[in-house]
């Protein structure tokens, strides 16, 4: 222990020592207090960060502890520390006013490994960074697992994850939400705070009509309101505000939120929220660099060479690889009750819905059939396939519609992460599949254990799919649970 090199032994030793460090913490000065990291002090702890992390890259070959945290034997431990505790997220009801694990995002344990995790991710970026090259080659497709991620798509992913992991978390300090409440023929500019005070805005509101359509069932096809909308610029501006289509002006945002629910379409009132977030163009900086090393990822992990040459020289295997996949993802299809419904709710009739939706029935597929393949590997103790494979262009498919989804979120009720306790299980399938891909690159990984984590993040995946309807922390807490 603790000899050169270290493994994954003292990769976990350092967590499990954040952990420690976090109880005591909490037992000592109480919860992370994030109001306490609003501007400056969050660029001051950001500008700490990035030249903490800059020092550690400069001196990783005179103190090997700094080179050690960009190793797999670092980030793997990090990655399975981060999906244990974000289970326990999952697990249990989180609120606003809860301590220890009903607030997960305030208890210290978790901060600690999220960013333990971030710092480990920030110092790989500067090693791939300085070992980037706009010539290097592409993998083939006689490659080995381990160039199955692209330098290109790499460099994208971990550099977009680390813009978005700090300044969204360091930016939600400066994010204001608040809930204005309108009355058909009056004018408004005081809305409520998440903590329940009173806030006067520099716009006012006077709703002139709530609109609602609805199905033959009685459910809320479409609810909007039409406003008045007059600033202290003197803007004057008369426009309507539906689900998904939030209207903008002097740096707001306002949501069509709710409404007077037991009279339905004769309602009098209209909830709005309105949403100021500062540090969102530099969130999005990070989401889209993600996106496009997710689309690297699928296009360069797609096989059609060998995908060929097995049809042609294995037609029988290749005809059963093809079935299989098919039958995969009808039986995704069929158990996806969102895709057969005629009465979606406001929240579902968006143009995000399509992409959304295809992008996770691509990757469920991908998964499922990756799953098969581990358990017979399993039973038939042969080599890992083409398990990799699936798993490489699944995470991207999952990567691209989970910020599909988080884009959708923005656009439907002005946060693109909340926690929620579907979002939270997206992050344990999606951090579940990374310590995969993570742990089969690491030179001394065990074949058995791979395959078993394989089926672990796949038994995630279906808790992240459907399991969340039954999960008491789930129960009329999640946006995400709807009635179709």
């Amino acid at each position: 222990m603790w000899t050169k090199p270290y493994g994954m032994k003292e990769g976990f030793l350092l967590g499990g020592g954040l952990v420690f460090a976090g109880l005591m913490l909490e037992l000592t000065v109480g919860q992370v207090v994030w109001d306490a990291f609003s501007w400056p002090a969050n660029g001051i702890v950001l500008a700490f960060f990035l030249i903490l992390i800059g020092l550690m890259h400069l001196l990783r070959k005179k103190i090997y502890a700094f080179r050690f945290l960009s190793t797999y034997s670092a980030a793997v431990p990090a990655i399975i520390w981060a999906v244990m505790l974000t289970i326990v997220m999952g697990l249990t009801r989180q609120t606003v006013n809860g301590a220890w694990l009903n607030n997960m995002l305030t208890f210290w344990p978790f901060v600690l490994i999220y960013v333990y995790m971030t710092l480990i991710l920030g110092l790989v970026v500067l090693k791939h960074t300085s070992q980037f090259s706009l010539h290097t080659p592409h993998p083939t497709l006689h490659d080995s697992h381990s160039s199955l991620l692209t330098p290109h798509s790499t460099l994208f992913f971990h550099l977009g994850l680390f813009i978005a992991l700090t300044t969204a978390t360091l930016g939600s300090a400066d994010m204001q939400r608040l809930k204005m409440i309108t009355s058909v023929g009056e004018t408004e500019w005081r809305a409520m705070a998440q903590g329940g005070e009173i806030k006067e805005l520099p716009v006012a509101i006077e709703l002139k009509k709530f609109i609602m359509e609805s199905y033959e069932n009685g459910s809320p096809k479409r609810f909007a309101s039409e406003i008045q909308v007059l600033t202290q610029s003197g803007k004057n501006i008369h426009t309507t505000i539906d689900v998904n289509k939030p209207f903008e002006v002097d740096g707001w945002k306002i949501y069509q939120y709710g409404y007077d629910t037991q009279r339905g379409a004769q309602s009098q009132i209209s909830i709005l929220e309105f949403v100021r977030d500062p540090w969102l163009p530099v969130v999005y900086i990070g989401i889209f660099m993600m996106l496009i090393g997710a689309f690297l990822q699928i296009i360069f992990n797609i096989p059609l060479r060998k995908i060929v040459k097995i049809a042609r020289s294995h037609p029988k295997r290749a005809m059963a690889f093809g079935a299989l996949m098919i039958v995969v993802f009808f039986c995704i299809h069929h158990f996806m009750p969102i895709l057969h419904s005629d009465t979606l709710v406001p929240a579902l009739q968006s143009p995000w819905f399509v992409p959304h939706i295809i992008a996770y029935m691509i990757a469920y597929t991908l998964m499922g059939v990756a799953a098969l393949m581990a358990i017979y590997h399993l039973v038939k103790r042969g080599e890992i396939d083409v398990e990799d494979t699936l798993v490489y262009i699944g995470i991207g498919f999952i990567t691209i519609g989970m910020l599909f989804g988080a884009l959708w979120a923005k656009e439907a009720w002005g946060h693109y992460w909340s926690w929620d306790p579907k979002e939270t299980w997206a992050a344990i399938t999606w951090f579940a599949y990374l310590g995969y891909i993570h742990y089969r690159r690491f030179p001394k990984h065990n074949q058995r254990i791979a395959l078993c984590t394989l089926l672990v993040a796949f038994a995630l995946l279906q808790m992240c799919w459907w399991g969340i309807r039954f999960l008491p922390s789930a129960q009329n807490a999640s946006v995400h649970i709807y009635a179709v």
